[in-house]
């Protein structure tokens, strides 16, 4: 592997390095103008940040195994334990098995990786990953003839994630893809973030990212990774098939139930910061749309 995806992004459009505002006052702010409820809890919080960059990346975060808090995660992942780690790989694969993360790591080639990232909830962030794609992973197990999915799973260890002490969701979290999706070049599995290992808080030591979806398809912590020919459970669509669908391609023209999808808000940009308007796949088109060609997508979301 070595880039055969060309970036659009630079690091001239990655979510800048700054401070935090001083949040007591711009949260005084947002009450004065009546904007706490209208913007949303998280919407609020986003509000608070001044450009940043690695420290707004891995404190502003979903990763419910630690709490449903943004901050919970940067605050309770220090408990857990990555090393030893193992991703098991099994199903419809020549050579199933437990791959320790080392092992897998000697095999693939890292790259770093400029992406948009566009959360369900109407935030978004540029991120400079680094890590591999994830067709070589799926190409070291090597793919049989008839598998059409790929399900992935999240490590389940409720003394190190508080969190799943809890029924927020039915743990382990789950996610899928289709096969298809899964070999796209776009598709990664990211080790790292501005150069440094992946946080705890943000995966570690393994995640995927799949740009073109919304952020909770790219599942953290990944422990198994299953390819199979049925279209695999996932956490949130099982939770609420109404709101979160199997594909979760970003789409402006199709709105959460509960709220626009058609902007944005970039963490980072202040609270007077206008939204943007989203783009389609998260601006990955192009690339990737003919993967639903004559597909629904407003019935396949």
């Amino acid at each position: 592997m070595a880039h055969r995806w060309k970036n659009d992004l630079t690091h001239d459009d990655v979510t800048p390095h700054a401070a935090f505002l001083n949040r007591r006052q711009i949260m005084v702010g947002i009450a004065g103008a009546g904007l706490a409820t209208t913007l949303g809890a998280g919407q609020a919080r986003a509000a608070t940040l001044e450009p940043d960059s690695f420290e707004v990346i891995t404190t502003y975060n979903n990763f419910y195994e630690f709490g449903t808090g943004k901050d919970d995660p940067a605050k309770n992942a220090h408990m857990l334990t990555t090393k030893p780690w193992a991703v098991t790989i099994d199903g419809m694969v020549d050579n199933p098995g437990d791959y320790s993360f080392e092992d897998i790591m000697s095999q693939m080639t890292v790259e770093e990786r400029i992406y948009r990232f566009r959360c369900v909830e109407a935030w978004s962030m540029v991120v400079p990953w680094n890590g591999f794609e994830l067709a070589d992973l799926l190409n070291m197990a090597g793919v049989k003839s008839g598998a059409k999915y790929v399900a992935f799973e999240t490590l389940y260890r409720p003394e190190e994630m508080p969190g799943q002490r809890f029924r927020t969701l039915d743990w382990p979290y789950v996610e899928g893809l289709r096969l298809d999706e899964a070999m796209h070049p776009l598709t990664i599995m990211a080790t790292g973030i501005y150069g440094q290992d992946i946080p705890n808080q943000n995966g570690a030591p393994m995640r995927l990212v799949v740009p073109w979806k919304y952020g909770f398809k790219s599942i953290k912590s990944v422990v198994k990774i299953t390819l199979t020919d049925k279209e695999p459970p996932t956490s949130w669509n099982k939770a609420n098939s109404r709101e979160y669908g199997f594909y979760s391609n970003v789409n402006p023209n199709v709105d959460h139930p509960r709220w626009s999808q058609a902007s944005e808000r970039t963490i980072g940009g202040g609270l007077f910061a206008r939204r943007k308007e989203t783009l389609m796949f998260n601006g990955y088109e192009d690339e990737v749309a003919s993967l639903y060609e004559g597909m629904d997508l407003a019935k396949f979301y």
